[in-house]
């Protein structure tokens, strides 16, 4: 791939002292404008308003229902492919749009039923502000997709499909002639993990910079698409309200600002970040929902005990009416997260991915609410459980598994995955990478794990735990060890109830299943090894990838 075409995601770095809160809305003070807004202004064109920044990007929206017809920077056209504009959803129907300029700000705002949507320009920006107010359900918007014309960026991403002819799964993922795979599910990414996404030449960069997610679901691990390209051309995604995969109910208000930003090929500004974005400008634009920042409070936590500081930690706060969340400080576990709407929320401390903590926290306006050190229970950690031998290790994630990463930006069939067969012997050193991250009903079910015990742990009872991380139409392990004793059929934990291991996501609810296993089940001659056969069930699901399946956290036989 060329370096004049390759894609560019800024991951999340967190700043000790700064607030990584990822619902933070601080809104205080204008950015500076990047010329001299000479030729700033509106016009209307009789189906569009005409937006000039004043700097090299003019934009236009159409009067009959909120779609941005065109995005003009340095003279080229950057929107459109298929004959669609770029919108909301699908786009919305007739709508009421009007268009009001207070100095150095335009704002556009589009009425449609329920749901209100802006589009905001500053004098001298090569930039789009967008905030979307969803009130309730009657509005269908999970997306706002900004759609650019084909050719302009072309590379060969997990996330691009220009040059993989063959359909393999529903109509979204695809082969190349050399079998690897794509779809535009395949971002690689967790909404904690970037700030922008989009594309870069060595002179114009195209980026949508995502909002705080406040009024989004699914939380920091959430992930989902972000962008895609076809022959037809791309898509850039702020994410509204997923389904797919998705843990939470729909949340609703304002989303925003997000941000779509030209360059002239580098990153976009770390201004239009949403833990640095300021936009005092906006607080009297009347903008529905909008609450500026002496509105919001700030949860401070000095610190964080018990924590394995082999593993990065997160404290997420969320309600039915918002999410936000923050990184803990590596050496001490100290945490800010600013910018939250008032009211009560359920915090949650994450060791990686694995909720090992929670507790209810109070937020008020203009406030901050401070927690002296949060300690975490040993036992609320499975880590911290002495056990006979363990494959993985407990922390939400399949990390370390066979295929694992993978998984995050491929389909299951890709050639580059290893066989997904992986019977394992304890003991052997290669017990996590040698076991698949996924087990399907019709795939690898049947998997098989080798084991000895003395002949005091053989006179004992002992409970073998499986931690899950998602599963699909139901799946979940029932086990038999020695074929002499077979576990019941566990019931089904609640589950997101759409595709999930084929899209590039393993991120569902964590479960734990844990199986009482008799003394009598186990050898009594030591020096044989004890095997346990793990399948999956279920009675749904279809064939190959597409049946029942699960992915793995960790699995372990305890003392």
């Amino acid at each position: 791939m060329s370096g004049s075409a390759r894609r560019t995601v800024r991951r999340r770095t967190f700043v000790l002292g700064a607030t990584a809160a990822a619902g933070s809305a601080a809104l205080a003070g204008p950015l500076a404008p990047t010329a001299t807004a000479a030729t700033f202004g509106y016009a209307d064109d009789g189906a569009n308003y005409v937006i000039d920044t004043g700097a090299n990007l003019v934009f236009k929206v159409s009067k009959t229902n909120g779609d941005l017809t065109s995005l003009v920077y340095r003279g080229t056209e950057y929107q459109g492919y298929g004959g669609k504009n770029s919108h909301i959803e699908s786009g919305l129907g007739t709508s009421t749009v009007t268009v009001k300029q207070s100095g150095s700000t335009i704002l556009v705002s589009v009425a449609y039923g329920t749901l209100k949507h802006y589009y905001a320009a500053r004098s001298g920006e090569n930039n789009v502000y967008l905030w979307t107010n969803k009130a309730d359900t009657s509005v269908s918007a999970t997306r706002y997709i900004v759609r650019v014309k084909a050719g302009l960026f072309l590379n060969d991403e997990p996330d691009s499909y220009t040059y993989a002819p063959t359909t393999i799964e529903a109509a979204d993922v695809f082969a190349k002639s050399d079998g690897q795979t794509r779809s535009k599910h395949y971002s690689k990414l967790r909404v904690a993990d970037y700030d922008y996404i989009g594309w870069k030449t060595g002179s114009v960069g195209l980026w949508m910079v995502r909002s705080n997610h406040e009024k989004a679901s699914g939380g920091p691990f959430y992930r989902s698409l972000l962008r895609h390209q076809s022959a037809d051309g791309g898509g850039l995604y702020e994410i509204l309200y997923y389904g797919e995969n998705q843990t939470e109910s729909q949340r609703f208000g304002l989303q925003g600002p997000y941000v779509i930003a030209f360059t002239d090929g580098g990153a976009p500004s770390s201004s239009l970040f949403h833990g640095s974005l300021t936009t005092s400008w906006a607080d009297s634009l009347g903008i529905s929902g909008y609450v500026a920042s002496g509105g919001r409070g700030k949860v401070a936590g000095v610190g964080i005990s018990g924590r394995d500081t082999a593993y990065a930690y997160t404290v997420g706060i969320a309600n039915s009416a918002a999410q936000y969340w923050a990184s803990a400080r590596s050496s001490d576990g100290w945490f800010s997260i600013a910018g939250v709407l008032p009211g009560t929320y359920t915090l949650t401390v994450f060791k990686g991915e694995l909720a090992v903590h929670t507790m209810s926290v109070t937020v008020t306006a203009g406030g901050t609410t401070t927690l002296n050190t949060i300690a975490i229970p040993s036992s609320n950690d499975p880590s911290n459980a002495s056990a006979i031998w363990r494959i993985g290790n407990w922390d939400g994630t399949p990390s370390g598994f066979k295929n694992a990463d993978l998984m995050t930006y491929a389909h299951p069939s890709d050639p580059r995955a290893a066989a997904w067969t992986g019977n394992v012997v304890i003991g052997s050193g290669s017990e996590t990478s040698a076991f698949p991250a996924y087990i399907w009903k019709d795939v690898n079910s049947g998997l098989l794990v080798y084991f000895k015990l003395t002949a005091a742990q053989a006179a004992a009872a002992h409970t073998l735990r499986i931690g899950v991380t998602t599963a699909y139409a139901n799946g979940r392990p029932q086990v038999v060890v020695n074929d002499a004793w077979t576990s019941p059929i566990p019931s089904p934990p609640t589950q997101p109830s759409t595709r999930s291991l084929t899209v590039g996501s393993y991120r569902g609810n964590n479960y734990t299943f844990t199986y009482s296993v008799p003394a009598s089940a186990w050898l009594t001659d030591t020096s044989q090894y004890n095997v346990l056969k793990i399948n999956v069930v279920s009675g749904s699901g279809t064939t190959s990838y597409l049946s029942a399946g699960t992915a793995i956290d960790a699995l372990d036989l305890l003392t």
